[in-house]
């Protein structure tokens, strides 16, 4: 074991911990318990590769952008498809309704996962599939959390799937307000007539919504009180997912 680094990512962590303080040499040493002259080399390699730096006014070290810049990049990595099966277990579990991760490309959402119920009457999808975004729930999901004139661009391919589409530009873009205050989304039958389904979408360490997670089953079983005790559930999973990915945010707190 390289004890050497080890120094030096003990010493990081505790100035990215404490970073806010007067942290001097005396008190960095304190906090790691090292002496002063391991202290000061083991600082003096960290500003060398421009992780720390020190205020010559005041002899304070503290960490660069070069910490966030590592964990920024390391956030905006982190895929949802490679988290979300135990999540996606434990949503079947608790619905035993199909359920689905998707991902948005332009005006239709992409199954990048599911996981298929184990009851008759399936709602009929495939990973890899598409559908129109604005006509399934994990897809009005992640529309909410868009710019306000996303949806705007997309307005010639929005058509009728069944009698119950939305396609008016000024009723989407409401629903797609209430369900940003709301936190989840609701279809009843819009994509395939007689199949729902309830979704919510996942934020990622950069508070930014990556995916969305959602059941769907036929509407004789996803009846309106289904879909009401059924919501939370599909929110509380979505928010656990979201902490899993480094969300920290207090989105969630909202619905």
């Amino acid at each position: 074991m390289d004890k050497t680094l080890l120094k030096g990512l003990t010493v990081l962590e505790a100035i990215s911990r404490l970073d806010g303080r007067v942290l001097t040499l005396e008190g960095i040493a304190s906090e790691v318990g090292l002496t002063l002259s391991n202290t000061h080399r083991t600082l003096q390699t960290l500003a060398h590769a421009g992780y720390v730096r020190r205020d010559p006014s005041t002899g304070a070290y503290g960490c660069t952008l070069k910490m966030f810049e590592l964990g920024a990049r390391q956030l905006a990595n982190l895929d949802a498809r490679r988290f979300a099966p135990p999540f996606m277990r434990e949503l079947a579990r608790e619905t035993s309704e199909t359920v689905h991760l998707s991902v948005l490309d332009g005006v239709d959402v992409v199954y990048v996962d599911k996981i298929d119920s184990p009851q008759p009457l399936l709602a009929y999808s495939a990973v890899g599939g598409r559908a129109p975004a604005y006509a399934v729930a994990t897809g009005k999901a992640l529309l909410a959390f868009q710019a306000t004139d996303y949806i705007e661009h997309y307005g010639n391919a929005i058509k009728k799937h069944t009698d119950a589409t939305h396609v008016s530009m000024s009723v989407l873009k409401q629903e797609l307000a209430d369900i940003s205050r709301i936190g989840y989304a609701i279809n009843r039958g819009e994509w395939r007539a007689g199949i729902g389904g309830i979704a919510a979408p996942v934020f990622n360490g950069l508070d930014q919504v990556v995916a969305a997670l959602g059941i769907s089953g036929p509407l004789e079983r996803l009846t309106n009180q289904k879909m009401t005790e059924y919501a939370p559930v599909v929110q509380q999973i979505a928010r656990q997912l979201s902490a899993h990915m480094g969300y920290s945010g207090g989105y969630f707190g909202l619905a």
